[in-house]
């Protein structure tokens, strides 16, 4: 079966949207990324939620690539999170749910070659998904710009 381009680009919102909730998770409990990621694949991607509403099957390329280069690459996404932030808040004083969005979008803006400004677009979106009446999409996308910045400023 042939994917449009539109069910492509939906596939690789749903697996970003998996990998941070993944990385969450990881967080939280202090599961192993392999743990983590079978649960996703097995029980999540596509999953049936109930009669009239079904979960969106995820790019697995992409959600596996996001998630072992944030667990690999977590130190030094980690600082760069940090410089992009105000010195009184370091990564570890901010809400999981973000620091499991910066950890994913650096991983992709440090080992992908999609487009910073799609990447940043793509966790925005994330972003007002899990805080829909907060200021935090704008926070997101001032620290995402930031660290786009300091990794491939050719592309601004």
């Amino acid at each position: 079966m042939t994917l449009s381009g539109n069910q492509k680009r939906k596939m690789k919102s749903a697996a970003r949207l998996y990998a941070v909730q993944a990385l969450f998770q990881m967080e939280i409990t202090g599961q192993m990324v392999e743990q983590v990621r079978a649960e996703f694949l097995d029980f999540r991607f596509g999953a049936e939620v109930d009669e009239s509403t079904n979960m969106i099957e995820g790019d697995i390329e992409l959600f596996n690539k996001t998630i072992d280069d944030a667990v690999n690459y977590q130190a030094p996404l980690d600082q760069m999170t940090d410089r992009a932030l105000v010195a009184k808040w370091p990564i570890g004083r901010i809400d999981p749910t973000l620091r499991a969005l910066f950890r994913s979008a650096g991983a992709e803006l440090t080992q992908s070659v999609t487009p910073p400004k799609v990447i940043i677009s793509e966790y925005i979106a994330i972003a007002e998904a899990f805080f829909p009446s907060g200021k935090e999409s704008s926070f997101v996308n001032a620290v995402l710009d930031h660290m786009a910045r300091e990794v491939k400023p050719d592309a601004f």
